[in-house]
């Protein structure tokens, strides 16, 4: 836990409390041996939850502003895990911008915007950059002023080189944080909230697992598309799963080109993933 003044304090948390997670703003008392223990989280403007052992819920970040959706020019982007990210952020009120890194090895960057087309024509923030040129992180920067925000995305998409860009001394706070709480090696798979230089925090969650569908219903999922939303209100029915229900003026957007038949096709993908995890 970090305090007021800047100090790194090593807490653990009472049980009734419940679980604390990076990001949260807590109330908390010392105890012996120069450490702390957690006596209330405070109220949380957002929270960011992935799916647990034994059904159980388990908090990801609390108040976060944003999540930065990050792919690359390789490996070949999987769209199924972005879509998911951005449903996720979507039910949770989070702001989303989709990171393409690794920019300076692109052949063809009109190809590379065809691919976010689908994207930015319903409003999603699109940076192309590069953690070993440099390119486009000045934009990345600005984005990250007076926000809380965490990158997301699949392994080998350069999030740590990205982090380590955007975070020059990483290396030297992540040493001084492992000194001050006593964790040691266990600091590289701690997520960690960082101050950055122009203002703002980033999370930086090494070991976090795929966040997305905890917590969210079928009807949530659908709110979760964006271009969704304003055909939703006009299906027959209440319970539209917008798969071959009669009446739905989703599919009938898709097949009418006013709604990404590709952004429907994952749409249906992670709907089956949704109906198997309610069943287990």
């Amino acid at each position: 836990m970090e305090s007021s003044t800047g100090e790194i304090i090593l807490c653990h948390t009472r049980r009734h409390v419940g679980e604390a997670t990076v990001g949260d703003l807590v109330m908390w008392e010392p105890c012996e041996g120069k450490r702390g223990r957690v006596t209330e989280i405070l109220p949380r403007r957002s929270l960011l939850a992935r799916p647990g052992s034994g059904g159980r819920i388990r908090p990801v970040a609390a108040n976060l502003d944003q999540v930065l959706v990050v792919t690359a020019t390789g490996p070949e982007p999987d769209w199924l895990l972005v879509d998911q990210y951005l449903a996720a952020c979507e039910h949770r009120h989070l702001g989303a911008v989709l990171v393409l890194n690794k920019i300076d090895q692109a052949e063809d960057r009109e190809r590379l915007r065809s691919m976010l087309a689908d994207y930015e024509a319903i409003g999603y923030p699109i940076l192309l950059v590069s953690a070993k040129t440099g390119e486009g992180l000045a934009d990345l920067r600005t984005r990250l002023v007076g926000q809380c925000s965490m990158l997301a995305g699949q392994s080998g998409v350069g999030k740590s080189s990205l982090t380590n860009a955007l975070l020059p001394d990483k290396q030297l706070r992540t040493r001084a944080l492992s000194e001050k709480a006593g964790l040691g090696r266990h600091t590289t798979t701690t997520a960690t909230l960082y101050h950055l230089p122009d203002g703002g925090d980033l999370i930086d969650s090494p070991g976090v697992a795929v966040f997305g569908l905890a917590e969210m219903t079928l009807g949530d999922l659908a709110a979760g598309y964006r271009e969704f939303q304003a055909w939703l209100a006009a299906c027959r029915f209440r319970d539209c799963r917008h798969v071959n229900d009669k009446g739905c003026a989703v599919r009938e957007a898709v097949e009418t080109g006013q709604i990404s038949g590709a952004r429907y096709q994952r749409y249906l993908k992670l709907l089956e993933k949704l109906q198997f995890i309610d069943k287990r």
